[in-house]
């Protein structure tokens, strides 16, 4: 073995956003939910994780760097998900640059990793979710895992639990399990991206700086002092799962609209019933529920469903492009963007919904009439960040192109 190589394989991952929630664990260290959980993956067009992983006889240590900057990966999560999946590396062979790694050198190899995400960390969008499971993901190609896609979620789910549904694409469930050590805890996709393709995603980011309370010991602290979670584990929340799966296989949106609405609240109700009581949302998340339910109630039929994770943005979900226009209509009514924002960084992601909004710029937002719903026409300009406009997606890829590689081929460290 030459000692000057390096072997480097990139990825792209998902991120996703529960519609029936996953909060509380039963086992801490291995992150088991209390409940079944199930998710919808976003289009990584708009919202994902890109991971390089390297490995070269070279490397003195493992390191990583996240959007830039070097991170420590002492901590338990990273050190968990990193063992597993060497456990489970295979033979490596380059036969066109000479390279070859025993499946037994791969104990003494160290690794770097790099990775970005192109929207905030920490911030409610399931970040962490996209991270670990592109790192797992990135990692099993390297290392020639021969591990399908339900395995290695069962080791992403040991960085951060929510990570075992970015393995997928469209709507993915996590099936709690039962054992005690977690190996039947894993996701699995319950339809393509494909399957409903009417659905457009709107996000609000109401505030995109880092949260208060951590999910990990809001968690916890749910677990030990709130009552309403362990009613909602026993009782509520598997009702809803096989309730949820019907909606989704029978592209059935009212049903949708109706249990996704209900399991954010309820989670959301869960935080105020913990000791001391966690808010996640602010009165701009609240104000956007009461416009949603109020436009709901009068078209007689769902035409929202709006869910929030452990923060105050607002991921909307509408039942299909017409619907998705009237409520960028809405949203931008409501909350227009401070008079030195452009619309075009205002609205990130697919931005073809303007045209069918009829918004071309900020002349038309500012002409925009009250919506007839709602009693107020009052606005509310620079509450909401920015907004993110996205669909159903599919899970993680491969990148070929080593242009999009994080790592220099050569040293192995950040471009």
């Amino acid at each position: 073995m030459g000692e000057k190589w390096v072997l480097m394989k990139t990825a792209q991952t998902p991120t996703n956003i529960a519609v029936i929630k996953y909060w509380g664990k039963r086992d801490e260290t291995l992150i088991l939910p209390v409940n079944d959980s199930i998710s919808v993956t976003l289009d990584p067009a708009h919202l994902c994780t890109t991971t390089t992983v390297a490995v070269s006889p070279a490397f003195q240590q493992d390191r990583m760097w996240l959007n830039g900057k070097e991170i420590s990966l002492s901590g338990g999560r990273y050190q968990n998900c990193l063992r597993e999946i060497r456990k489970r590396a295979r033979e490596v062979e380059d036969k066109e640059r000479g390279i070859k790694i025993e499946k037994k050198d791969w104990a003494k190899l160290h690794l770097h990793i790099a990775s970005y995400n192109n929207f905030p960390t920490a911030a409610g969008l399931a970040s962490s979710a996209a991270g670990f499971a592109c790192l797992v993901f990135a990692l099993a190609k390297l290392m020639n895992v021969s591990e399908d896609e339900s395995q290695l979620s069962a080791i992403a789910r040991q960085g951060s639990g929510s990570a075992c549904r970015s393995l997928f694409g469209g709507f993915v469930k996590w099936i709690m399990g039962k054992e005690d050590d977690g190996s039947d805890s894993l996701a699995v996709q319950l339809v393509d991206e494909k399957h409903w393709e009417d659905l457009f995603i709107i996000i609000a980011v109401v505030s995109s700086r880092q949260k208060e309370t951590s999910s990990t010991s809001g968690m916890r602290e749910s677990v030990e002092t709130s009552s309403l979670l362990q009613h909602r584990a026993k009782e509520v929340v598997p009702k809803r799962t096989i309730q949820m799966e019907e909606a989704i296989q029978n592209r059935d949106f009212a049903s949708f609209a109706k249990l996704a609405c209900a399991d954010s609240n309820q989670f959301h109700a869960v935080c105020l019933d913990t000791l001391p009581p966690i808010f996640y949302m602010n009165d701009t998340s609240h104000r956007i529920i009461s416009y949603v339910e109020k436009w709901n109630r009068s078209e007689g039929t769902p035409q929202v469903a709006y869910t929030f994770d452990a923060g105050p943005n607002a991921v909307l979900i509408a039942r299909d492009r017409k619907a998705a226009a009237q409520l960028i209509q809405r949203l931008l009514f409501y909350f227009p963007p401070k008079s030195d924002t452009d619309l075009d960084s205002y609205l990130l992601g697919d931005k073809t919904i303007l045209k069918d909004a009829g918004l071309e710029g900020l002349k038309d937002v500012e002409a925009l009439s009250p919506p007839p719903e709602n009693g107020s026409a009052q606005k509310y300009p620079g509450d909401v960040s920015y907004f993110i406009c996205t669909r159903p997606g599919k899970g993680p890829i491969l990148l070929s192109n080593d242009k999009l590689a994080l790592l220099d081929p050569e040293t192995g460290l950040p471009k």
